[in-house]
């Protein structure tokens, strides 16, 4: 629920600061003196959009701020948008099921936002803001005239879940999108079965191996190099071994020297073993050499073999693109690809069996959203019209119709709200037919039969007594401290027979304090009250006023006293 609002050089609102309860809020004052200023800045909390002269002459900012208590029902939903946003829990990360929104609109429209000290998206805060506010009044009446948002409103009643009848759409388009890719042109198919064959028949004819052209560039080098290996390895053993004053001799003369004078200090025994070691190591490497150049031949067939190969392997890069590896991979694709058309029947009649289960699963999840949907449209009915009945429309009848539709994610019905509004006629569309008034009345009985699967925090009601007057007003008064049994309300009245149902009684006042316009909210104390009533009732406090007053608040007291 709301707890504080603080509205900050909001137009008239030089600096308001509010601290609501539970229950019943009600805002009273005269006509301009601000109040639907403050459901503008509530507005802003949830999401909606700023005007561009909303900052108060002077001011280069307005800053419209507030403290959220978020029902235990709905602290999931909340945590989850704001962990899908990245947003903090709550003020110092700790989930303590309290939301701060702070929202700064610059002069010329523009607007940052904020929810627990981080800054957001309008678009975010809209998303947790439909959980934490809704907001009625005489001219956002939309979701209840409008046929698209009434499958909403009746699924909401009936508390249906979409789940599994969106999984089953869903598993349904799947399979559908499969057999598209299967359908298309007999004789297309046909040439694209040819152009395949012929192209993998190509690629793994070739036996193309991971690796192979690198190794083979290799061995071709080594190939077209043969003499001149063999003379320098012939050259280098020379050196080592073969010829006259080679390494290996001169190693030999070092030892015999070193065996000489190692007998005067043997201290030089550890010079003697290296060049002992060098001698074995030059004699391997001699004899390796020596191996090699005579295993070296030239091989001019394997050369030109080598050399096809290569120039093959090639052309397939060039005409399939990329590397060898990648050209092995598309092979394997095109392969795959001539498999399931050469399937093709074989994979048509399993998708097609397949898609028939995921039809009748889907039907069947349809069917049970029908069955809930006739069930909660009945009661909705009566819940409605014994609402519509207190609030002095007793000829009205609310007609919930359903038709079947084609099958689609929200099931196979056609859902739209329907109005008789005198005995004897026709139900017919609430846009055709219901005045503002009557608008009104229906929207609170629809609050009202609502209430307990309404996911929202603070239900808003600005003016929504247009049109309602007399006997009818005490009965919307009742209907609305109904719904606030369950969630917080915040209404905006000019009637004081609703005025009376309040819990908690605000007066906006417009005043002047230094030459400038100011708004003051005052939470009224019982005796003040009673003088705000009389003044609605009358203009005045007068003795005659301050007494009707007074009945109105004994009569609004003894519901709540019986409940």
């Amino acid at each position: 629920m709301l707890r504080h609002l603080r509205v900050t050089n909001f137009a008239i609102l030089s600096d308001v600061g509010i601290e609501l309860g539970e229950g019943m809020n009600v805002l009273t004052g005269e006509t301009g003196a601000g109040k639907s200023l403050i459901v503008e800045a509530v507005n802003l909390l949830r999401g909606g959009r700023a005007s561009a002269d909303i900052p108060r002459a002077g001011a280069d900012e307005a800053v419209v701020e507030a403290v959220f208590e978020v029902p235990d029902d709905l602290r999931g939903r909340v945590r989850g948008v704001l962990e899908g946003a990245g947003l903090p829990l709550g003020m110092d990360g700790e989930d303590d099921g309290g939301v701060v929104v702070r929202r700064v609109i610059q002069r010329g429209g523009r607007s940052r936002t904020y929810v627990n000290g981080a800054l957001t998206t309008a678009a975010r805060l809209a998303e947790m803001g439909a959980l934490l506010v809704d907001l009625s009044g005489q001219h956002q009446h939309q979701g209840l005239v409008d046929p698209a948002r009434h499958r909403e409103i009746l699924d909401l009643f009936a508390g249906a879940s979409l789940d599994a009848m969106q999984a089953a759409w869903e598993a349904l388009r799947a399979l559908d999108a499969k057999l598209d890719e299967l359908g298309g042109d007999e004789r297309a198919r046909a040439a694209r079965g040819d152009f395949l064959r012929f192209q993998v028949e190509e690629l793994e004819g070739a036996r193309l191996t991971a690796g192979e052209d690198e190794r083979l560039a290799i061995e071709r080098a080594k190939l077209a190099a043969v003499d001149q290996l063999q003379a320098g390895a012939r050259a280098a053993e020379e050196l080592l071994y073969g010829g006259d004053d080679s390494a290996i001799d001169r190693l030999a003369a070092a030892g015999r020297e070193l065996e000489r004078i190692v007998r005067v200090d043997p201290a030089l025994e550890s010079c003697a073993k290296p060049i002992a070691e060098a001698r074995v190591l030059i004699e391997d490497a001699a004899t390796e050499l020596r191996s090699y150049a005579d295993r070296l031949e030239g091989d001019p067939e394997r050369l030109a073999a080598v050399d096809d190969r290569l120039e093959l392997i090639k052309r397939l890069c060039r005409k399939h693109g990329g590397r060898l590896d990648e050209v092995i991979a598309r092979g394997a694709a095109l392969r795959a690809e001539l498999d399931g058309l050469e399937r093709r029947d074989e994979t048509l009649a399993s998708l097609t069996a397949e898609r028939a289960r995921a039809e009748a699963a889907a039907i069947a999840a349809a069917a049970v959203l029908t069955k809930a949907r006739t069930a909660a449209a009945r009661k909705l009915e009566r819940e409605v019209g014994s609402a519509l009945a207190e609030l002095g429309m007793g000829a009205a009848r609310l007609h919930v119709a359903i038709e079947a539709r084609a099958l689609g994610p929200a099931g196979a019905d056609h859902v739209e709200l329907l109005l008789g509004a005198n005995k004897g006629e026709d139900a017919r569309p609430l846009a055709k037919i219901a005045s503002g008034g009557e608008l009104s009345r229906i929207m609170l009985a629809m609050k009202l039969a609502l209430r307990r699967a309404d996911e929202v925090a603070t239900n808003v009601f600005d003016e929504v007594d247009t049109g309602v007057g007399g006997a009818s007003a005490a009965a919307v008064g009742a209907q609305i401290r109904a719904v606030a049994v369950h969630r917080q309300v915040l209404c905006v009245t000019h009637l004081p027979q609703i005025a009376a149902f309040a819990d908690h009684h605000f007066h906006v006042e417009k005043t002047e304090l230094g030459g400038r316009t100011e708004t003051i909210v005052k939470r009224l104390g019982a005796a003040a009250r009673k003088d705000e009533l009389a003044r609605m009732l009358g203009g005045s406090a007068t003795q005659r006023a301050r007494a009707h007053a007074a009945e109105l608040l004994a009569d609004a007291a003894r519901p709540r006293a019986r409940a």
